[in-house]
């Protein structure tokens, strides 16, 4: 008999509409596709989004088009272009209902300053992309009061932050295997 499986979890990964952080994107879609997870892939409006390194991909939804009742983790893709969310109230606010709702809410890169800015990493571990020469997404971590962790990704309950490219590989396994329980 062939099981169906008709609870499949969703997941939304935010990405901007030009200079998100391809690798990050391809990398976290694939280990949450493997998993048997769907992929919902949102922007700030529709069409294409433009990659730092060149990709193209198709925009499935609107930020304003998505409702949280209807997916079990959000995730937010880095990049320079990924800044374009950081003071947006509404994304802010779609932040701390999913937290409220104990959802997987997950970002890479430079996008745990967002999660920073909408208030959720107050007294949380995260981490998030810096350098040798650019500590300020660090120091904007501790300034919103998290407890910043120079480690590739972090896990704080249901809030999964990674630093950059490299973490990609672990940051898509580690919420692929928390969406899997």
């Amino acid at each position: 008999m062939i099981k169906e499986n008709v609870s499949a979890k969703k997941a939304v990964l935010v990405v901007a509409r030009q200079k998100f952080q391809d690798f990050e994107y391809l990398e976290t879609k694939k280990h949450l596709i493997r998993a048997g997870i769907e992929i919902i892939v949102v922007s700030s409006s529709k069409g294409e989004a433009f990659g730092n390194l060149g990709g193209k991909i198709t925009i499935d939804k609107t930020i304003k088009e998505i409702k949280e009742e209807n997916f079990d983790a959000l995730i937010f893709i880095g990049g320079p272009g990924a800044l374009e969310y950081v003071n947006n109230s509404e994304i802010h606010q779609l932040i701390k209902q999913i937290l409220a709702q104990g959802k997987i809410i997950g970002a890479i890169c430079i996008a745990p300053v967002i999660l920073a800015q909408a208030g959720i990493l107050k007294g949380r571990k995260a981490t998030v992309w810096t350098s040798p020469r650019d500590q300020s997404a660090a120091e904007f971590l501790k300034k919103s009061r998290a407890e910043y962790l120079h480690q590739k990704v972090v896990v704080d309950e249901n809030i999964i932050t990674a630093n950059g490219p490299e973490a990609a590989t672990e940051f898509g396994q580690i919420i692929a295997e928390a969406l899997s329980h």
